[in-house]
């Protein structure tokens, strides 16, 4: 993969500098004599300097400034491609993934040229290194207002990212208005998922298998509430949920809007053949918050926060949760005695949450951020990669890209090499899936925003994309089987005691 430098690409200071050297005028069609100046444009969305999948959707962007013409030409080791527009690059789709799979595993370098007032300039290339693993081509995420008192209207939507195409598979204008969230896919076998329909009377949660829906009562008479964050175990025949209290405070400050906390919180295990709910001392303890449990890759383990409980909301800012693992056995649906620390809140002054394991198993991916329970509304939110063989974390600062905005609720793609989360570095307010490559090494690159066929489309879509999952395989509902399962009873669960 090739990498340079990156130069300043502050565009009115190139600008200023390019008219006080020289003034050139060309036509449309020539730019021969275009002067050359040493910054990359600034383009939006930024899709300089990135990995990409092979069968991502038309990258299109727009040059920063008030230009009248601009053409790109892209340049390949198989082949070149000249897209030609006033602001806008829009590339047609069908050639643009042409263009990609033949340059696959290759750099592909990017130039642009610009006119302003008769006078072209071409800047700098900047380059797309085309990665030989393709993403999983399906993205459901759910579509929010970016507050807490307002969500009536929420939707679950599904993008297909190797193009543009976008449908509504849960709707809850057709469930009565009820809050739905959470949707979750099992890692290894995508054609399974879950998400919860939070409802007074018709509540439960939806569970996908295969295309057969069902509507299931997580709420027991000794759990602290039905399911919360879940994680399925990979056979299919388990899901770990999280048990909470979740209570919102809001600042008075400017700077700081809410958050986001567990008053208290312990976790169960919902087995789908025999519909009980269970548990165990190593992750349901007294005087300890548990909470995100995440299955290994094999199945064989339970990743999962755990805080030592604290004065709320007095102390929230000492909430800090460590990273643990115990044992799981799926023949007994017992815990081992032994639970293993895999991230000190004490020994690094953070909190974790969100684990997410990489289907092959080698890392488990994390935001940690200063304090509390839920990231979404702290700004010093990072992603962090810990090496599950050696231990070893990487803070991702490309991935991140030291922006001072959360970066959460992400996800793996199923061959381990692609990563969705949600990120606020646009503004500060709404969330935004952005997507990054992750090498054989477990270095991450620079990441980037889901395309979209208008690239101004972000400066005006007023919604957060809320908990993006990544699917290998389409989900097989709609909005109509969503509100058929909405109507009918739920299913109950039975708990059980001694596990």
């Amino acid at each position: 993969m090739q990498k340079r430098k990156k130069k300043n690409k502050i565009l009115p200071v190139c600008f200023s500098c390019l008219l006080l050297i020289v003034s050139v005028c060309c036509s449309k069609s020539d730019f021969s004599k275009a002067i050359q100046v040493s910054c990359e444009p600034f383009i939006y969305p930024d899709y300089t300097d990135i990995v990409i999948p092979p069968n991502i959707a038309p990258l299109n962007f727009m040059v920063s400034d008030s230009f009248d013409r601009v053409i790109a030409t892209l340049k390949g080791t198989k082949g070149k491609m000249q897209v030609k527009g006033r602001r806008k690059i829009s590339f047609k789709d069908h050639f643009f993934k042409v263009f990609l799979e033949e340059n696959k595993g290759d750099t592909i370098w990017i130039e642009v040229a610009a006119r302003k007032d008769g006078k072209w300039i071409k800047y700098s290339p900047f380059f797309w290194f085309v990665a030989n693993e393709p993403i999983d081509p399906w993205l459901t995420y759910r579509l929010i207002e970016p507050g807490y008192e307002v969500w009536n209207k929420i939707n679950i939507s599904l993008r297909n990212v190797t193009n543009f195409q976008v449908k509504v598979i849960a709707d809850n204008n057709m469930a009565d208005n009820a809050c739905m969230n959470c949707h979750t896919a099992n890692k290894q076998n995508p054609e399974m998922s879950f998400f919860h329909i939070r409802h007074s009377k018709r509540g439960g949660t939806i569970v996908n298998e295969r295309g057969h829906l069902r509507k299931i009562n997580t709420t027991s008479d000794k759990t602290i509430s039905a399911g919360v964050y879940g994680s399925w175990h990979p056979r299919g025949r388990f899901i770990a949920f999280s048990t909470n209290i979740i209570v919102p405070a809001f600042y008075s400050v400017s700077h700081k809007k809410m958050e986001v906390y567990d008053a208290t919180s312990d976790l169960v295990i919902l087995d789908l053949k025999r519909n009980e709910i269970f548990s165990g001392e190593a992750i349901s303890q007294e005087g300890k918050f548990e909470t995100f449990p995440e299955f290994s890759a094999d199945g064989k383990r339970l990743f999962f926060c755990v805080a030592d409980s604290v004065k709320l909301p007095d102390d929230y800012k000492f909430l800090k949760y460590n990273l643990c693992v115990v044992d799981f056995d799926t023949a007994s649906r017992t815990f081992g005695e032994k639970v293993d620390t895999i991230f000190s809140a004490d020994r690094y002054n953070k909190t974790v949450s969100e684990p997410r394991v990489s289907p092959d198993g080698k890392y488990i991916l994390v935001t940690v951020f200063d304090y509390g329970t839920f990231p979404i509304w702290h700004s010093e939110a990072k992603l962090n990669l810990i090496d599950l063989k050696t231990g070893e974390i990487n803070p991702l600062p490309d991935v991140n890209n030291n922006k001072k905005y959360s970066n959460s609720y992400h996800c793996w793609s199923s061959n381990s090499r692609w990563i969705v989360f949600a990120s606020k570095r646009e503004n500060g307010l709404y969330g935004m899936p952005y997507f990054a490559y992750i090498d054989k090494k477990g270095q991450g690159h620079k990441s980037f925003v889901l395309p979209q066929r208008n690239p101004e489309f972000y400066g005006y879509f007023y919604k957060s994309f809320n908990i993006p999952e990544l699917f290998a395989v389409q989900p097989n509902f709609g909005v109509a089987d969503i509100e058929r399962i909405f109507k009918e009873p739920a299913e109950k669960v039975t708990f059980i005691e001694g596990r």
